[in-house]
């Protein structure tokens, strides 16, 4: 025998079949019957061998350099599954795309990729989808016990909030509710608030922040959540106060907040994506923003835990805004809507095939639409939003758009519609504007009611919300 039998049986080349030649020359000349009969011998070493590489176990007996042999194989192994757990499915797996009118190649093709991936159970596109980090924005997508992430969001909790008051618009001065919004809200990306209006709230004294093992060596991260408690950070988070309209004609004062987890989920976020695709190290580098956690894994469980802190922080963050501009309106309250879009839940889905299986149904951007959950879907600064109840449709993953999603990036924004006096186009629609940049105008964002158009079988409008004043962080 020889190294190209032992490359037949399977054995890998490099120091694993140099190791067995060593065992395979042992076995032989240990044989009784090598010198009288080497056909038998060289039998019952290949059987030997071919037994050792399929199953390496021996015991604790056993010669040194068959036990080294079996933990080289071991290791191999184990490689080799790691590896196959981390190929990509060689196509996509179907999923359901609402408004492919609406959706460019891009967007399509980044879908089509996380499709790929060997935790996939079922996916499906919203109208309001556009590209992504990892997955696109407006992707619903299902794993089989893993949670990644990407796939969750930076801005995790990211959530809509609407507060009905039991007045008619006329009955507040649109000078008092400018008041109330500039005195209780604050913007941008570090605001805080300072010295009496600072809140407490529940979810600051969460067990987690001294039980769970990363939070506890970050103490200053609960600092910063107790400083940015009722703040809104940048980008597309607003504070709009507007008159939400029935279809029976009936209008009501509200206000409506977008806004997530401010600088906690943002660290999160950083944290827990950076060491999944650490651990994720051979996915292909087209996926690797989906890198993934096992759910019974320590990081998985973690990131979970960690998850779902920030979720209550920024269920809380709204809660925190809305009371405080409640109490200085002194109005009463008739409704409240709210809900997460960039959160993950364990939910039972119904795979392509019609199985059903438990998974971890990820929604970035992407409203929740079960069967009687209402929602918001915010339409642009200069348009109005949609308070929606799901029809609980499987193939969209009981799931709408959370918006109606951007045409075109930021610094296209900026280019594009560079020199237009935003806030005198805003004031035109009878629309005060506070705040808010070029990038954010409603020319950037798809028509909501074409949106929505798409989408009729996923959720039903039962009020709409528009816009008098629209406060953003500054430009």
């Amino acid at each position: 025998m020889n190294g190209n039998d032992l490359l037949a049986l399977g054995y890998p080349r490099g120091p694993i079949i140099r190791k067995a030649l060593a065992v395979t020359y042992r076995l032989l000349n240990d044989h009784p019957q090598y010198a009288t009969a080497p056909t038998a011998a060289e039998r019952a070493t290949r059987a030997r061998l071919a037994q050792l590489l399929h199953d390496p176990t021996v015991p604790d007996d056993a010669p040194a350099d068959e036990r080294e042999l079996a933990r080289m194989l071991q290791e191999h192994h184990a490689r080799q599954a790691e590896a196959a757990a981390l190929e990509l499915r060689s196509e996509a797996a179907p999923f359901t795309v609402c408004g492919a009118e609406l959706i460019d190649a891009k967007t399509l093709d980044q879908m089509r990729a996380a499709m790929r991936l060997p935790v996939t159970v079922a996916g499906a596109l919203m109208p309001d989808a556009h590209l992504g980090y990892g997955l696109p924005i407006g992707g619903v997508w299902a794993a089989k016990d893993a949670v990644s992430p990407y796939a969750v969001g930076v801005d995790i909790g990211c959530r809509m909030q609407v507060t009905v008051y039991d007045a008619t618009p006329d009955t507040v001065p649109h000078h008092a509710i400018r008041e109330a919004v500039l005195k209780h809200t604050i913007f941008g990306s570090g605001g805080a608030f300072q010295g009496r209006q600072r809140n407490d709230d529940p979810v600051l004294e969460s067990s987690e922040w001294r039980d769970h093992p990363w939070l506890k060596k970050n103490p200053g991260l609960r600092d910063t959540a107790a400083a940015q408690l009722g703040t809104s950070g940048g980008g597309n988070h607003f504070i709009n106060a507007g008159v939400v309209e029935y279809p029976d004609g009936t209008k009501r004062l509200g206000i409506m907040t977008h806004s997530g987890s401010r600088g906690l989920g943002a660290k999160i976020a950083e944290h827990y994506s950076k060491l999944a695709q650490r651990l994720r190290e051979g996915l292909h580098k087209s996926v690797i923003h989906l890198a993934w956690f096992d759910m019974d894994s320590q990081e998985g469980q973690e990131y979970w835990r960690a998850m779902q802190l920030a979720g209550q922080y920024a269920a809380a963050n709204h809660d925190a805004i809305h009371r405080r501009i409640t109490h200085h309106l002194d109005l009463p309250v008739a409704d409240t809507i709210s809900n997460f879009h960039n959160f993950a839940w364990l939910e039972d889905v119904i795979t392509p095939a019609g199985e059903t299986v438990q998974a971890v149904v990820h929604r970035k951007g992407a409203t929740p639409a079960g069967e009687g959950v209402r929602g918001v879907i915010p339409g642009s600064m200069g348009t109005p939003a949609k308070l929606v109840v799901g029809k609980g449709h499987p193939e969209s993953l009981q799931s709408a758009s959370h918006g109606s999603g951007r045409v075109m990036s930021r610094t296209q924004a900026k280019k594009a519609l560079a020199g237009r006096d935003l806030k005198a186009e805003m004031k035109e629609r009878g629309i005060e504007l506070i705040g808010g940049a070029l990038d954010e105008a409603p020319d950037v964002y798809k028509p909501i009611d074409e949106v929505m158009r798409y989408q009729g079988h996923l959720v039903e409008t039962f009020a709409e919300f528009h816009p008098l004043l629209v406060r953003m962080a500054d430009d």
